[in-house]
Protein backbone atom coordinates (compact mmCIF):
# COMPACT_ATOMS: atom_id res chain seq x y z
CA UNK A 1 0.00 0.00 0.00
CA UNK A 2 1.71 3.24 -1.48
CA UNK A 3 2.77 5.68 1.42
CA UNK A 4 0.68 8.02 -0.07
CA UNK A 5 -2.43 6.37 0.78
CA UNK A 6 -1.47 5.34 4.20
CA UNK A 7 0.85 5.44 7.45
CA UNK A 8 2.11 1.81 8.22
CA UNK A 9 4.01 1.91 11.26
CA UNK A 10 5.63 -1.13 12.55
CA UNK A 11 4.05 -2.90 15.64
CA UNK A 12 5.93 -4.11 18.60
CA UNK A 13 5.20 -7.81 17.34
CA UNK A 14 6.67 -9.61 14.01
CA UNK A 15 3.81 -8.72 12.00
CA UNK A 16 3.35 -5.26 10.76
CA UNK A 17 0.26 -3.50 11.65
CA UNK A 18 -2.08 -1.29 9.64
CA UNK A 19 -2.40 2.00 11.44
CA UNK A 20 -4.23 4.76 9.17
CA UNK A 21 -5.23 8.45 9.03
CA UNK A 22 -8.21 9.32 7.20
CA UNK A 23 -7.44 9.63 3.62
CA UNK A 24 -8.64 10.60 0.12
CA UNK A 25 -9.23 8.06 -3.16
CA UNK A 26 -10.65 10.55 -5.59
CA UNK A 27 -13.37 11.87 -4.13
CA UNK A 28 -13.97 8.61 -1.49
CA UNK A 29 -13.13 9.10 2.03
CA UNK A 30 -11.32 6.34 3.21
CA UNK A 31 -11.09 5.67 6.91
CA UNK A 32 -9.44 2.67 8.76
CA UNK A 33 -10.53 2.25 12.82
CA UNK A 34 -12.14 0.43 15.21
CA UNK A 35 -14.46 -2.29 13.53
CA UNK A 36 -17.14 -1.71 16.29
CA UNK A 37 -16.98 2.18 15.67
CA UNK A 38 -18.45 1.54 11.80
CA UNK A 39 -20.79 -1.99 12.66
CA UNK A 40 -22.24 -3.63 14.78
CA UNK A 41 -22.00 -7.39 14.07
CA UNK A 42 -24.98 -9.34 15.14
CA UNK A 43 -25.99 -12.93 14.52
CA UNK A 44 -25.31 -15.27 11.31
CA UNK A 45 -28.01 -15.24 8.39
CA UNK A 46 -26.88 -17.62 6.50
CA UNK A 47 -26.87 -20.71 8.17
CA UNK A 48 -29.88 -22.30 5.60
CA UNK A 49 -27.38 -22.40 2.87
CA UNK A 50 -23.77 -22.18 3.79
CA UNK A 51 -21.69 -20.52 0.91
CA UNK A 52 -17.98 -21.67 0.39
CA UNK A 53 -16.25 -18.17 -0.06
CA UNK A 54 -18.07 -16.26 2.65
CA UNK A 55 -20.08 -16.09 5.77
CA UNK A 56 -22.81 -13.39 6.30
CA UNK A 57 -23.75 -11.88 9.20
CA UNK A 58 -26.71 -9.09 10.49
CA UNK A 59 -25.25 -6.22 11.03
CA UNK A 60 -25.80 -2.40 11.74
CA UNK A 61 -24.50 -0.06 10.01
CA UNK A 62 -23.56 2.77 12.69
CA UNK A 63 -22.76 5.86 10.10
CA UNK A 64 -26.56 5.07 8.61
CA UNK A 65 -27.62 3.49 11.11
CA UNK A 66 -29.41 0.69 9.10
CA UNK A 67 -29.23 -2.91 8.48
CA UNK A 68 -26.95 -4.92 6.24
CA UNK A 69 -25.73 -8.50 4.88
CA UNK A 70 -22.12 -8.37 5.84
CA UNK A 71 -20.24 -10.86 4.08
CA UNK A 72 -16.57 -11.79 4.75
CA UNK A 73 -14.28 -14.23 3.67
CA UNK A 74 -13.96 -17.33 5.00
CA UNK A 75 -10.60 -17.10 7.02
CA UNK A 76 -9.38 -20.68 5.88
CA UNK A 77 -9.24 -18.91 2.67
CA UNK A 78 -6.01 -16.88 3.47
CA UNK A 79 -2.70 -17.84 2.74
CA UNK A 80 0.05 -17.12 5.08
CA UNK A 81 2.54 -16.52 2.17
CA UNK A 82 0.08 -13.68 1.20
CA UNK A 83 -1.12 -14.48 -2.08
CA UNK A 84 -4.73 -14.02 -2.71
CA UNK A 85 -7.02 -17.23 -3.72
CA UNK A 86 -9.56 -17.02 -6.34
CA UNK A 87 -12.09 -16.20 -3.02
CA UNK A 88 -10.12 -13.22 -2.33
CA UNK A 89 -10.17 -12.02 -5.43
CA UNK A 90 -13.88 -12.51 -6.14
CA UNK A 91 -14.66 -10.26 -3.73
CA UNK A 92 -13.25 -7.46 -5.79
CA UNK A 93 -14.91 -9.28 -9.02
CA UNK A 94 -18.32 -9.06 -7.15
CA UNK A 95 -17.91 -5.59 -6.37
CA UNK A 96 -16.81 -4.60 -9.83
CA UNK A 97 -19.72 -6.94 -11.03
CA UNK A 98 -22.02 -4.91 -8.50
CA UNK A 99 -20.65 -1.83 -9.83
CA UNK A 100 -21.22 -2.30 -13.54
CA UNK A 101 -24.80 -3.29 -13.17
CA UNK A 102 -25.70 -1.04 -10.28
CA UNK A 103 -28.46 0.24 -12.15
CA UNK A 104 -30.78 -2.91 -12.81
CA UNK A 105 -33.47 -2.91 -9.97
CA UNK A 106 -33.01 -6.44 -9.37
CA UNK A 107 -29.16 -6.83 -8.50
CA UNK A 108 -28.92 -6.54 -4.53
CA UNK A 109 -27.02 -3.31 -3.89
CA UNK A 110 -23.18 -2.46 -2.59
CA UNK A 111 -22.94 -0.10 0.14
CA UNK A 112 -19.81 -0.80 1.25
CA UNK A 113 -16.29 -2.15 0.87
CA UNK A 114 -12.95 -2.82 2.89
CA UNK A 115 -10.88 -5.43 4.64
CA UNK A 116 -10.72 -6.38 8.01
CA UNK A 117 -7.97 -7.72 10.60
CA UNK A 118 -10.13 -9.91 12.22
CA UNK A 119 -9.39 -13.85 11.34
CA UNK A 120 -12.18 -14.82 13.69
CA UNK A 121 -15.22 -16.05 11.25
CA UNK A 122 -17.75 -14.23 13.24
CA UNK A 123 -15.07 -10.74 13.38
CA UNK A 124 -16.41 -8.99 16.66
CA UNK A 125 -13.00 -6.36 16.79
CA UNK A 126 -10.48 -5.96 15.42
CA UNK A 127 -9.49 -2.83 12.53
CA UNK A 128 -11.44 -2.43 9.42
CA UNK A 129 -10.53 -0.42 6.41
CA UNK A 130 -13.62 0.81 5.05
CA UNK A 131 -13.78 2.03 1.06
CA UNK A 132 -17.02 2.62 0.55
CA UNK A 133 -18.71 2.41 -2.89
CA UNK A 134 -14.98 3.22 -4.17
CA UNK A 135 -14.25 -0.36 -5.88
CA UNK A 136 -11.60 1.09 -7.81
CA UNK A 137 -9.45 1.36 -4.68
CA UNK A 138 -10.66 -1.70 -2.86
CA UNK A 139 -9.19 -3.71 -5.90
CA UNK A 140 -6.14 -1.47 -5.96
CA UNK A 141 -5.08 -2.31 -2.49
CA UNK A 142 -6.01 -6.17 -2.58
CA UNK A 143 -2.62 -7.42 -2.37
CA UNK A 144 -1.33 -4.74 -0.06
CA UNK A 145 -3.95 -5.83 2.52
CA UNK A 146 -3.59 -9.88 1.69
CA UNK A 147 0.13 -9.41 2.40
CA UNK A 148 -0.89 -8.23 6.04
CA UNK A 149 -3.22 -11.16 6.57
CA UNK A 150 -6.75 -8.69 6.33
CA UNK A 151 -9.69 -10.13 5.35
CA UNK A 152 -11.84 -8.74 2.21
CA UNK A 153 -15.73 -7.70 3.11
CA UNK A 154 -19.10 -6.54 1.59
CA UNK A 155 -21.42 -4.81 3.26
CA UNK A 156 -24.49 -5.27 1.01
CA UNK A 157 -28.44 -3.79 1.19
CA UNK A 158 -30.22 -6.53 3.90
CA UNK A 159 -33.16 -8.92 2.59
CA UNK A 160 -35.30 -10.91 4.37
CA UNK A 161 -35.11 -14.27 4.90
CA UNK A 162 -38.37 -14.83 4.59
CA UNK A 163 -38.10 -13.35 0.71
CA UNK A 164 -35.29 -16.39 -0.26
CA UNK A 165 -36.85 -18.70 -2.22
CA UNK A 166 -34.94 -21.74 -1.28
CA UNK A 167 -36.01 -20.87 2.46
CA UNK A 168 -39.26 -20.51 1.45
CA UNK A 169 -39.90 -23.62 -0.77
CA UNK A 170 -38.26 -25.83 1.27
CA UNK A 171 -40.26 -27.25 4.11
CA UNK A 172 -40.81 -30.31 6.13
CA UNK A 173 -43.71 -32.25 8.28
CA UNK A 174 -44.64 -35.12 10.25
CA UNK A 175 -45.05 -37.25 6.75
CA UNK A 176 -41.34 -35.62 5.14
CA UNK A 177 -40.34 -32.74 2.89
CA UNK A 178 -42.91 -30.46 1.53
CA UNK A 179 -42.67 -29.76 -2.19
CA UNK A 180 -44.05 -26.54 -3.03
CA UNK A 181 -44.02 -24.91 -6.25
CA UNK A 182 -44.24 -21.01 -6.90
CA UNK A 183 -47.83 -19.75 -8.57
CA UNK A 184 -47.14 -19.75 -12.91
CA UNK A 185 -48.31 -16.01 -12.53
CA UNK A 186 -45.62 -14.95 -10.23
CA UNK A 187 -43.31 -17.53 -11.91
CA UNK A 188 -43.88 -15.77 -15.25
CA UNK A 189 -43.00 -12.31 -13.57
CA UNK A 190 -40.11 -13.46 -12.27
CA UNK A 191 -38.58 -14.97 -15.32
CA UNK A 192 -38.90 -12.07 -17.09
CA UNK A 193 -37.37 -9.79 -14.54
CA UNK A 194 -34.36 -12.44 -14.66
CA UNK A 195 -33.96 -12.20 -18.23
CA UNK A 196 -33.83 -8.40 -18.16
CA UNK A 197 -31.31 -8.74 -15.46
CA UNK A 198 -29.33 -11.17 -17.79
CA UNK A 199 -29.48 -9.03 -20.59
CA UNK A 200 -28.24 -6.10 -19.18
CA UNK A 201 -25.46 -8.20 -17.55
CA UNK A 202 -24.43 -9.46 -21.34
CA UNK A 203 -24.50 -6.40 -22.67
CA UNK A 204 -21.87 -5.62 -20.39
CA UNK A 205 -19.97 -8.75 -21.14
CA UNK A 206 -21.27 -10.05 -17.83
CA UNK A 207 -22.12 -13.67 -17.14
CA UNK A 208 -23.92 -14.58 -13.99
CA UNK A 209 -23.55 -18.28 -13.55
CA UNK A 210 -24.60 -19.11 -10.33
CA UNK A 211 -27.85 -19.79 -10.39
CA UNK A 212 -29.72 -21.49 -7.82
CA UNK A 213 -32.70 -20.97 -5.55
CA UNK A 214 -30.21 -19.74 -2.67
CA UNK A 215 -29.52 -16.78 -4.19
CA UNK A 216 -32.99 -15.69 -5.25
CA UNK A 217 -35.20 -13.39 -2.96
CA UNK A 218 -38.82 -13.08 -4.07
CA UNK A 219 -41.55 -11.11 -2.28
CA UNK A 220 -44.50 -11.69 -4.58
CA UNK A 221 -43.89 -8.83 -6.88
CA UNK A 222 -40.31 -8.01 -7.33
CA UNK A 223 -37.22 -10.46 -7.71
CA UNK A 224 -33.94 -9.81 -6.01
CA UNK A 225 -30.65 -11.79 -6.88
CA UNK A 226 -27.21 -11.91 -4.67
CA UNK A 227 -24.10 -13.51 -5.13
CA UNK A 228 -22.01 -12.32 -8.23
CA UNK A 229 -18.58 -13.63 -6.93
CA UNK A 230 -18.45 -16.80 -9.58
CA UNK A 231 -20.07 -14.64 -12.34
CA UNK A 232 -17.31 -13.77 -14.69
CA UNK A 233 -16.31 -10.62 -17.13
CA UNK A 234 -16.02 -11.72 -20.44
CA UNK A 235 -13.39 -10.50 -22.95
CA UNK A 236 -14.55 -10.57 -26.19
CA UNK A 237 -13.63 -13.64 -27.05
CA UNK A 238 -14.72 -16.20 -29.49
CA UNK A 239 -16.29 -18.65 -26.61
CA UNK A 240 -18.38 -16.07 -25.24
CA UNK A 241 -21.26 -17.15 -27.37
CA UNK A 242 -21.07 -20.10 -25.74
CA UNK A 243 -21.31 -18.57 -22.58
CA UNK A 244 -24.01 -16.77 -22.98
CA UNK A 245 -25.87 -19.83 -23.69
CA UNK A 246 -24.49 -21.45 -20.37
CA UNK A 247 -26.05 -18.68 -18.91
CA UNK A 248 -29.35 -19.27 -20.05
CA UNK A 249 -29.14 -22.99 -19.55
CA UNK A 250 -28.24 -22.11 -16.05
CA UNK A 251 -31.37 -19.90 -15.14
CA UNK A 252 -33.73 -21.93 -16.37
CA UNK A 253 -32.06 -25.61 -14.95
CA UNK A 254 -31.10 -24.23 -12.10
CA UNK A 255 -33.49 -21.26 -11.09
CA UNK A 256 -36.72 -21.56 -13.45
CA UNK A 257 -37.23 -25.27 -13.18
CA UNK A 258 -36.99 -25.68 -9.35
CA UNK A 259 -39.46 -22.55 -9.23
CA UNK A 260 -42.01 -23.59 -10.97
CA UNK A 261 -42.24 -27.62 -9.88
CA UNK A 262 -40.37 -27.64 -6.24
CA UNK A 263 -37.88 -29.85 -7.22
CA UNK A 264 -34.09 -29.99 -7.11
CA UNK A 265 -32.95 -29.72 -11.20
CA UNK A 266 -30.96 -33.30 -9.79
CA UNK A 267 -34.61 -34.64 -9.80
CA UNK A 268 -34.75 -34.70 -5.73
CA UNK A 269 -36.34 -32.84 -2.98
CA UNK A 270 -34.75 -29.16 -2.57
CA UNK A 271 -30.92 -29.25 -1.28
CA UNK A 272 -28.64 -26.60 -1.37
CA UNK A 273 -25.97 -26.70 -4.41
CA UNK A 274 -22.19 -26.35 -3.98
CA UNK A 275 -20.94 -23.26 -4.72
CA UNK A 276 -16.88 -23.73 -5.09
CA UNK A 277 -15.61 -22.17 -8.59
CA UNK A 278 -15.73 -25.77 -9.83
CA UNK A 279 -18.84 -26.68 -8.22
CA UNK A 280 -20.63 -23.71 -10.57
CA UNK A 281 -18.32 -24.40 -13.61
CA UNK A 282 -19.68 -28.41 -13.78
CA UNK A 283 -22.98 -28.25 -11.78
CA UNK A 284 -25.23 -28.33 -14.53
CA UNK A 285 -23.02 -29.58 -17.54
CA UNK A 286 -24.98 -33.02 -17.47
CA UNK A 287 -28.44 -31.64 -17.17
CA UNK A 288 -30.43 -31.59 -20.81
CA UNK A 289 -33.50 -33.38 -19.86
CA UNK A 290 -36.13 -31.95 -17.35
CA UNK A 291 -38.70 -33.95 -15.43
CA UNK A 292 -42.44 -32.85 -14.94
CA UNK A 293 -43.73 -35.98 -14.07
CA UNK A 294 -44.36 -34.75 -10.33
CA UNK A 295 -46.31 -31.24 -12.17
CA UNK A 296 -48.09 -32.57 -14.97
CA UNK A 297 -50.28 -29.37 -14.31
CA UNK A 298 -47.79 -27.36 -15.59
CA UNK A 299 -48.28 -25.33 -18.71
CA UNK A 300 -47.15 -26.96 -21.38
CA UNK A 301 -45.58 -23.90 -22.64
CA UNK A 302 -43.99 -23.39 -19.58
CA UNK A 303 -42.26 -27.17 -19.57
CA UNK A 304 -41.45 -26.53 -23.43
CA UNK A 305 -39.44 -23.17 -22.36
CA UNK A 306 -37.39 -25.42 -20.16
CA UNK A 307 -36.99 -27.76 -21.63
CA UNK A 308 -35.19 -25.92 -24.74
CA UNK A 309 -32.97 -23.96 -22.18
CA UNK A 310 -31.79 -27.09 -20.71
CA UNK A 311 -31.40 -28.34 -24.14
CA UNK A 312 -29.29 -25.71 -24.97
CA UNK A 313 -31.31 -24.70 -27.96
CA UNK A 314 -31.79 -21.50 -26.57
CA UNK A 315 -28.87 -19.48 -27.46
CA UNK A 316 -29.25 -15.74 -26.41
CA UNK A 317 -31.07 -14.02 -23.47
CA UNK A 318 -33.15 -11.73 -26.68
CA UNK A 319 -34.34 -15.28 -28.07
CA UNK A 320 -35.20 -16.13 -23.95
CA UNK A 321 -37.21 -13.29 -23.69
CA UNK A 322 -39.07 -13.49 -27.17
CA UNK A 323 -40.28 -16.86 -26.36
CA UNK A 324 -41.10 -16.12 -22.38
CA UNK A 325 -43.61 -13.50 -23.84
CA UNK A 326 -44.71 -15.42 -26.24
CA UNK A 327 -45.79 -18.37 -23.01
CA UNK A 328 -46.81 -14.87 -21.18
CA UNK A 329 -49.10 -14.37 -23.07
CA UNK A 330 -51.01 -17.62 -22.98
CA UNK A 331 -51.21 -16.42 -19.29
CA UNK A 332 -53.30 -13.68 -19.80
CA UNK A 333 -50.48 -10.53 -20.94
CA UNK A 334 -49.74 -8.36 -23.61
CA UNK A 335 -46.85 -7.83 -25.30
CA UNK A 336 -45.81 -5.64 -29.02
CA UNK A 337 -45.63 -9.12 -30.74
CA UNK A 338 -47.76 -11.28 -28.55
CA UNK A 339 -51.28 -10.61 -27.64
CA UNK A 340 -53.53 -12.25 -25.10
CA UNK A 341 -57.29 -12.07 -25.45
CA UNK A 342 -59.58 -10.79 -23.41
CA UNK A 343 -60.93 -13.07 -21.25
CA UNK A 344 -57.42 -14.43 -20.76
CA UNK A 345 -56.68 -10.40 -19.46
CA UNK A 346 -59.24 -10.78 -17.14
CA UNK A 347 -59.11 -13.77 -15.80
CA UNK A 348 -55.36 -12.96 -15.12
CA UNK A 349 -56.03 -9.55 -13.32
CA UNK A 350 -58.82 -11.77 -10.78
CA UNK A 351 -55.68 -14.19 -10.25
CA UNK A 352 -53.15 -11.60 -9.31
CA UNK A 353 -55.66 -9.87 -6.97
CA UNK A 354 -56.19 -13.18 -5.34
CA UNK A 355 -52.68 -14.30 -5.35
CA UNK A 356 -51.89 -10.93 -3.41
CA UNK A 357 -55.09 -11.56 -0.75
CA UNK A 358 -53.20 -14.57 -0.20
CA UNK A 359 -49.67 -13.34 0.69
CA UNK A 360 -51.37 -10.31 2.76
CA UNK A 361 -53.23 -13.42 4.47
CA UNK A 362 -50.29 -14.84 5.21
CA UNK A 363 -48.26 -12.36 6.39
CA UNK A 364 -51.07 -12.19 9.14
CA UNK A 365 -51.10 -15.75 10.40
CA UNK A 366 -47.52 -15.41 10.73
CA UNK A 367 -47.95 -12.44 12.61
CA UNK A 368 -50.52 -14.32 14.73
CA UNK A 369 -48.50 -17.25 15.47
CA UNK A 370 -45.52 -14.83 16.45
CA UNK A 371 -48.14 -13.43 18.95
CA UNK A 372 -48.63 -17.25 20.69
CA UNK A 373 -45.54 -17.84 20.80
CA UNK A 374 -44.33 -14.63 22.16
CA UNK A 375 -47.46 -15.11 24.79
CA UNK A 376 -46.06 -18.89 25.28
CA UNK A 377 -42.54 -17.32 27.02
CA UNK A 378 -45.03 -15.33 29.33
CA UNK A 379 -44.07 -16.11 33.30
CA UNK A 380 -46.70 -17.40 35.30
CA UNK A 381 -49.44 -18.16 33.16
CA UNK A 382 -51.75 -20.39 33.71
CA UNK A 383 -51.54 -24.19 32.48
CA UNK A 384 -55.05 -23.84 30.42
CA UNK A 385 -53.51 -20.42 28.64
CA UNK A 386 -50.51 -22.23 28.04
CA UNK A 387 -52.27 -25.15 26.62
CA UNK A 388 -54.45 -23.24 24.77
CA UNK A 389 -51.29 -21.41 22.87
CA UNK A 390 -49.41 -24.34 22.16
CA UNK A 391 -52.62 -25.93 20.37
CA UNK A 392 -52.69 -22.91 18.15
CA UNK A 393 -49.33 -22.57 17.30
CA UNK A 394 -49.17 -26.43 16.04
CA UNK A 395 -52.75 -25.59 14.19
CA UNK A 396 -51.54 -22.40 12.55
CA UNK A 397 -47.88 -24.28 11.49
CA UNK A 398 -49.93 -26.60 10.23
CA UNK A 399 -51.74 -24.31 8.10
CA UNK A 400 -48.64 -22.79 6.84
CA UNK A 401 -46.88 -25.61 6.09
CA UNK A 402 -49.83 -26.02 3.22
CA UNK A 403 -50.32 -23.08 2.04
CA UNK A 404 -50.81 -22.48 -1.78
CA UNK A 405 -47.60 -20.08 -2.18
CA UNK A 406 -43.70 -20.37 -0.64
Amino acid sequence: MAATHAHIHEASTSKAQFYFHSTCYGDTQVSCMDLNEIYQIDQYIDTFALGHYARVLYATDLREDKPVAFKVMRPEHLLSDGDTRWEFRAFVNEAEILRILDSSPHLVKLIDCGYLSSVAEAPGEGEIASFGRNVTAFSTEMHEFALQGWRPYLALEYLPRMNNLFYAMRGTNTNGPIRRRLPSEEGITLALQFANLLKQAHQNQIVYLDHKLEHIYWDGVTLRVIDCNSSQRLNGGAGDNQQYTKDVHNMCVGVLYPMFTGMSPQQTTLRPQPGSKEDVEARYTDITELDFMMVPELSQAIQGLLQAGAALEIRTIDDFIDELQMVAALHGRDFPHSKTTPNSRTARDQMRRGLSLLREGETHIREARDLFRDALIIDDITEDIEEELRRLVKSVNEVLNRRVIP
